[in-house]
């Protein structure tokens, strides 16, 4: 019994399936967008510290920072999901 073993050229491993050679995008924390989206949580949870809440309310409370950052995370789940949607790249790249 001989088995052949496939090179990386082959699109298919043994009689089972087709192998994937691409990846539909960069991995997320590779992309500017992540790292965007990092400083710009960070940047609305710093302002939400640092900003005064007096009895007047018209500082940056918590619950607005939070929102905030839910709006945010949408956002970038979001963009990814674009992004996912019609790209394609090499797994080797």
């Amino acid at each position: 019994m001989t088995s052949t073993t496939p090179t990386r050229t082959d699109a298919t491993y043994g009689d089972t399936q087709p192998r994937r050679l691409t990846t539909e995008t960069k991995a997320a924390f590779k992309t500017t967008e992540f790292i965007v989206y990092v400083l710009m949580v960070v940047g609305v949870l710093i302002a939400a510290a640092v900003t005064d809440t007096a009895d007047d309310h018209q500082g940056f409370s918590a619950q607005a920072a939070w929102l905030y950052v839910t709006l945010l995370t949408i956002g970038y789940m979001v963009s990814r999901g674009l992004a996912k949607s019609g790209s394609r790249e090499h797994y080797d790249a």
